[in-house]
């Protein structure tokens, strides 16, 4: 089944963009994942094509509106489409790697990218979305956020990595970031790669990969730490 991603942007061109190269282009032409970029313009009332109005109460900006949004999301994911509704913003829940896997593991999603001071309330409760922010900063709007989001999932989808198994030690899949890596040359500057790794004593390079793990995670990110409730069994 293909993985299908439509995305609400007032900047269509913008898809695939990136999207379309490397691992995400491939699976792209090879049909494992399609990418229908929909102009929320197209839904405006006005001759203006109009998305957006000054906000309630006041204040700067504008504020993208309900009812061209609604219109928008109707005609591309319609109340039977079981794809999640997703809005990208700064207010979301953070996307971590388990909801990356989740949403890998569907139909696919519907992402709206929002813009301006963001989009009327009214409509993220009527539409039931989903908010997902990509990290504690602002950007333009929700195009780039979506990048990384479609970029997360699509290389999770079955006959996207050449091996299957090669995202399972990246960072995050076991709650802990990723080890490092060394390939040849065997000295560069002056600096070698640990004997360990060309011992060729499996259990010892496993033992040492977790234990390097567990030291950078410790320094860089010691909430990760934090949130684990059990320790992650080891990999056969």
């Amino acid at each position: 089944m293909t993985w299908r991603a439509s995305v609400l942007t007032i900047f269509p061109e913008l898809f695939p963009g990136p999207l379309g190269a490397s691992l995400a282009g491939r699976a792209l032409e090879s049909k494992i994942w399609t990418c229908e970029a929909v102009d929320i313009r197209d839904h405006a009332t006005d001759k203006h094509r109009s998305v957006d109005d000054t906000p309630a109460g006041g204040g700067p900006g504008m504020v993208m509106r309900a009812d061209v949004l609604a219109k928008a999301i109707d005609a591309v994911a319609p109340a039977d489409d079981t794809r999640p509704r997703i809005l990208l913003s700064p207010r979301g829940r953070p996307l971590d790697q388990k909801r990356v896997r989740e949403l890998a593991a569907g139909p696919g999603v519907t992402l709206i990218c929002g813009r301006f001071e963001g989009v009327d309330e009214r409509l993220i409760e009527a539409r039931q979305l989903e908010e997902i922010s990509i990290g504690d900063y602002v950007l333009s709007g929700g195009e780039v956020a979506a990048y990384v989001l479609l970029d997360a999932c699509v290389r999770l989808l079955p006959g996207v990595m050449g091996k299957e198994a090669s995202g399972e030690d990246e960072s995050f899949e076991a709650g802990l970031l990723e080890y490092p890596q060394y390939t040849r040359p065997q000295t560069f500057e002056g600096r070698g790669i640990p004997e360990i790794l060309t011992s060729g004593d499996h259990a010892k390079v496993k033992a040492w990969r977790r234990a390097e793990a567990e030291r950078i995670t410790k320094e860089r990110r010691p909430d990760l730490l934090k949130s684990r409730k059990s320790p992650v069994p080891e990999r056969e």
